[in-house]
């Protein structure tokens, strides 16, 4: 069986857990996701990047802020300790539009996954085939360079043609990878079968 890498924009990834979860109110799984995909795709996950940032903090942390923090530390916490899996953190940046509405944006992590990306030939020289979770057009540029290296990308993501739909995906990322996937709810939720090496 082939192996594959998985790199995935936590960011994006949360937000399509939380609307399936939404859906149906069904819990959703994480870890188990990454395990599905590599069963429907007949691959062996070597190994699996997860790029998100922590939850904002003001000067003073909010009792919201800190039960946020709190539950990501735990959450990275277990994911630190498992060898095949490695955690790379932006930061959280706290916007107010004109109308002093907040928003909130992960930063840095999309420069994160292009490093790591640009580096899997030295650490995995053996991979040409690598799973990217993700919806941001930024990943076109290295989606083409590594295309030319004769890497096969293959784009796993979540989208909506509906007006003031918070889930769109760039056209351009959906023609340059090497072949896209959509998400579905079935993705998220627990299958019988176990990877291979069971490292999932």
């Amino acid at each position: 069986m082939e192996d594959t890498l998985i790199f995935v924009d936590d960011g994006f990834f949360g937000l399509v857990k939380k609307y399936f979860q939404k859906e149906n109110s069904k819990p959703k799984k994480y870890l188990q996701t990454f395990r599905n995909i590599c069963i429907k795709e007949n691959l062996n996950l070597n190994h699996l990047y997860i790029y998100t940032a922590p939850p904002y903090q003001s000067s003073k942390p909010t009792e919201k802020e800190d039960f946020l923090m709190s539950r990501y530390q735990s959450m990275t916490k277990m994911l630190r300790r498992k060898k095949w899996i490695t955690l790379r953190e932006g930061r959280c940046q706290k916007i107010v539009d004109r109308n002093d509405e907040i928003a909130f944006s992960q930063k840095g992590v999309d420069a994160l996954i292009i490093l790591d990306i640009y580096d899997i030939k030295e650490h995995y020289p053996h991979v040409k085939k690598i799973i990217l979770i993700a919806s941001d057009s930024d990943f076109v540029p290295v989606i083409e360079r590594m295309k030319q290296k004769g890497y096969e990308i293959v784009l796993y993501t979540y989208f909506e043609r509906k007006r003031s739909s918070r889930f769109s995906t760039s056209n351009h990322l959906l023609k340059v990878a090497s072949r896209w996937v959509k998400l579905k709810a079935i993705d998220f939720e627990d299958r019988k079968n176990k990877s291979p090496d069971g490292v999932l």
